[in-house]
């Protein structure tokens, strides 16, 4: 493939985009040329003997890329192609829209914009306006959150590109040295954030799948947070318990004796056999035994579904969510399978099942209505169906500040244990943050290795 245009561009961004969306374009000759006139930008692309034509309002001096932006619709429409989210393949689209309403776009010119430059579906606009709106009620960029990664599971499943490993592999055996290093890790922190005066928000406890953890160990590192952290600002602690063949009612009464409010049970499916095909271990009545201790020792509950999962059906799908129906959940987070480059699955590239989206997107909607829920938050994965999108579905009122605040970018994040990741959150225009990262080894023997060295780098990186 040769990629020429009067205009500069990264030629690997357009090569992926063709790989991800125009598959039949792959290797083809393209050819871009953009023209000026008044306020508008015109581009003409030629590929494989098709022409393609986009205009939109000069914004380059806002919008970073146009040209290239402009170039994918271009693309898309030479192959005549409808995707529902267009050429936005972007991880944080909400994020890229709630600036042009910060700098002072109306809420008609943004949509505009959407569908005319990113050729995006008059629904898909509608629910990143939705979300937007309840983004704004919580965002809150004067304080912080902290993510603590448990990188352990009672197995590996196969969609999963995580943190996470085997607690009966042979990494296992580092467990009792792991937690010994994040307990460390949570007082060295603590110094550290009383030194900074950080005020957090929201605490999440996620993997891997934290109820790997003994009842002892879970015990012991929930004191320490207490002991070692100032929770006097927090607004919701979340133990992401995911696997109902790691979580016991007495690990739960232990969560609710240090304050954790929010817990997850992630059916994934109510297919056990594509479970069990995952290498996911699942036991429906333990499952329901766990949800009614949850909803018994009064949690907030969420639940996650994947919909693409190999060899489902739409009528599984459908079966799934009808399942759903059945539990009284605050919060429910449906996510498209995504090629995920760690995962087993991406290994083995495997075809997604086929998912008929008008009518399994229209009993989503009538689940969630049903259940009194609303889209709150939003993303995208860059290998997901080329559809969708993961959905965060909440009861007003109990929406997670945390996964608003981590998609959005829009709070410093402090990240302890395997995998976790620290973000410092710098303004580099009146509109543009700049964010830096700093990231814990996932594998346990090197968090362990290297824990202090990560610290000293985490004191500098929060100055």
């Amino acid at each position: 493939m040769s990629i020429v245009t009067n205009f500069p561009l990264s030629e690997k961004s357009v090569e992926e985009f063709v790989r991800l969306l125009l598959p039949e374009g792959m290797g083809k000759d393209i050819k871009g040329e953009v023209s000026y006139s008044q306020n508008k930008i015109k581009i003409t692309v030629e590929i494989d003997g098709k022409t393609g034509v986009l205009e939109e309002e000069n914004l380059e001096n806002i919008v970073e890329d146009q040209g290239v932006i402009m170039l994918k619709g271009a693309l898309l429409k030479a192959y005549k192609k409808n995707y529902p989210w267009g050429s936005l393949i972007g991880v944080r689209p909400t994020k890229m829209t709630r600036r042009f309403l910060q700098m002072g776009f109306t809420k008609e010119r943004v949509e505009r914009i959407l569908s005319n430059m990113y050729l995006a579906t008059k629904e898909k606009i509608d629910l990143l306006m939705k979300v937007i709106e309840t983004e704004e009620k919580l965002l809150n960029k004067e304080a912080t959150n902290m993510y603590i990664g448990i990188p352990f599971c009672p197995s590996k499943c196969r969609y999963c590109s995580f943190a996470s490993y085997e607690i009966g592999s042979a990494l296992g055996r580092f467990y009792p040295k792991f937690v010994e290093t994040l307990l460390e890790e949570i007082k060295l922190v603590g110094e550290l954030s009383k030194a900074k005066n950080f005020k957090y928000e929201s605490l999440y406890i996620g993997g891997g799948t934290p109820s790997t953890l003994t009842l002892e160990d879970t015990e012991r590192i929930l004191e320490a947070i207490h002991e070692n952290i100032d929770l006097s600002n927090l607004k919701e602690f979340t133990f992401e318990a995911g696997r109902e063949d790691a979580i016991t009612r007495e690990k739960l009464e232990i969560l609710k004796k240090y304050g954790v409010d929010r817990v997850s049970l992630n059916p994934q499916t109510f297919k056990e056999q594509t479970l069990k095909e995952l290498n996911r271990t699942f036991n429906r009545e333990h499952f329901d035994e766990i949800y009614r201790d949850i909803k018994e020792l009064g949690f907030i509950l969420n639940m996650d579904i994947i919909l693409g999962l190999p060899g489902e059906s739409v009528e599984d799908i459908l079966n799934t969510l009808n399942e759903l129906r059945k539990y009284n959940m605050e919060n429910l987070t449906v996510h498209s399978l995504a090629k995920k480059k760690g995962s087993t699955l991406y290994r083995e590239n495997f075809e997604e099942s086929e998912v008929e989206r008008v009518l399994v997107e229209g009993e989503i909607d009538k689940l969630v209505r049903d259940k009194g829920m609303e889209a709150y938050y939003m993303y995208r994965q860059k290998n997901s169906l080329d559809w969708g999108e993961n959905v965060g579905y909440s009861i007003p009122g109990f929406e997670s500040r945390f996964n608003i605040e981590m998609i959005e970018e829009n709070q410093q994040t402090m990240g302890l244990g395997g995998g976790a990741i620290s973000k410092s959150i710098h303004k580099e225009t009146e509109f543009i943050d700049q964010i830096e990262r700093l990231v814990n080894p996932k594998d346990p023997a090197l968090y362990i290795a290297e824990m202090r060295s990560r610290h000293d780098k985490k004191i500098e990186f929060f100055s």
